[in-house]
């Protein structure tokens, strides 16, 4: 009887290891998939923020592009304008006063 309950008890713990057994490697899938689940979200965040920020410099490099356009659009309308002032004091230093040219 004694050995019988030894084996009963002996089973009964081998039963509840085995059950504990399953418990963990159950218990470490779900933590392996999570982990994975997260790296798969960090992952997906971490192309989002770099796609972000490649749209961002694509922008900025566009908005440098057109100031640079207009700052030398400007510039060339400033040079044209002084050179037409630098022709048109040159033109009345040759005309004496009271003299009148005519225009062609």
């Amino acid at each position: 009887m004694e050995k019988e309950t030894a084996d009963f008890q002996l089973s009964q713990k081998v039963a509840r290891t085995e059950e504990t057994e399953e418990q963990n490697n159950s218990l470490l899938i779900v933590m392996a998939q999570r982990g994975q689940k997260r790296r798969a979200e960090e992952t997906e965040e971490q192309r989002n923020r770099g796609l972000s920020d490649m749209a961002q410099r694509g922008q900025e490099r566009k908005a440098e592009a057109r100031e640079e356009q207009i700052n030398s659009r400007l510039s060339d309308m400033a040079q044209r304008s002084q050179e037409r002032r630098a022709e048109e004091n040159r033109i009345t230093k040759e005309w004496p006063i009271g003299q009148t040219r005519r225009v062609t």
